[in-house]
């Protein structure tokens, strides 16, 4: 199956008092390379957080963020201790009378006392907390892997059509190639009548003559091994499997046997085919580098 690279994926869970917001971003890259910014307290699960994305993302970068927060806990791992600021309260309101001030007591006042915000230590996320991270991320690469099914949707299309061109240009090859050898062998039977006339004409020679120009101008083998590739490639785009990895080999024989037709062929025609070929190519290689 052709999946893009890049996507984007946002889950939204609560559960037990928490309620878990989860951000995923895949970018190309050539292995799976999992990054995240987690809440403090949840450094203890990075290796869940990594084993849930390999279960469903084979290649990419993956940038994980994470939003949690909980009724008790205005952001996780930050909380107000209600207690302390109560009494730091009755104590302003107290000190106030007092002095004859005037003015009530104000968060402000209250924020200046450090200690009615606490933090939690690490690795003081509950159980619970955990689950419900797990489960909004989960949501988010379902919706990633959805927008990257769609797009790589799109990269199929492009791709056939692309091949399509290449096998157009291929058969124009072959056709270049089968009047170019009749060409070839008036001249070898020139030459042969020549040697005939000045009586210079051995077996030997002869059959050289012959072998270089077979050697020299018969581009079937590379032909069919390009249509080869061609009808591979194609297929592998219908594979359950990831395919990115065997569409870039495809493509590099592609380049082989397309550099070895022009060579051989030794023809104006054909060499500015093979050129368009090879920048064909050159577009689909780039084009993979987006799929899985």
């Amino acid at each position: 199956m052709i999946i893009s690279m890049t996507g984007f994926g946002r889950g939204q869970y609560s559960v037990d008092g928490y309620e878990a917001v989860v951000e995923v971003r895949s970018l190309n890259h050539r292995y799976l390379d999992v990054a995240m910014r987690l809440p403090r307290g949840m450094g203890a699960y990075e290796q869940a957080v990594k084993d849930l994305v390999r279960t469903k993302v084979n290649r990419g970068r993956i940038n994980v963020a994470v939003t949690l927060k909980s009724e008790t806990e205005t952001e996780l791992g930050l909380s107000v201790d209600e207690e302390t600021a109560l009494r730091y309260k009755h104590l302003l309101e107290t000190l106030i009378k007092k002095l004859d001030l005037a003015g009530p007591v104000t968060l402000e006042h209250l924020l200046q006392f450090s200690d009615i915000l606490t933090i939690a230590e690490e690795g003081a996320l509950p159980e619970q907390a955990w689950a419900c991270v797990e489960k909004a991320l989960a949501l988010a690469i379902d919706e990633m892997n959805t927008m990257r099914v769609r797009e790589g949707q799109e990269i199929i299309n492009d791709l056939r059509a692309r091949i399509s061109g290449l096998q157009e240009k291929l058969e124009s090859i072959k056709t270049c190639a089968a009047s170019r050898s009749k060409i070839e062998f008036e001249k070898l039977y020139k030459r042969l009548c020549a040697m005939v006339d000045t009586k210079e004409l051995d077996r030997t020679r002869l059959e050289l003559e012959v072998a270089l120009l077979a050697d020299r101008v018969d581009i079937t083998e590379e032909c069919t091994r390009f249509q080869s590739h061609n009808t591979l490639f194609l297929e592998a785009l219908g594979d359950p499997e990831p395919a990115g990895r065997k569409l870039n080999f495809l493509l590099q024989e592609m380049n082989r046997e397309a550099n070895t037709i022009g060579a051989k062929a030794n023809d104006a025609q054909i060499a500015h085919l093979v050129v368009a070929i090879k920048e064909e190519v050159e577009k689909l290689r780039e084009q993979i580098q987006n799929i899985e």
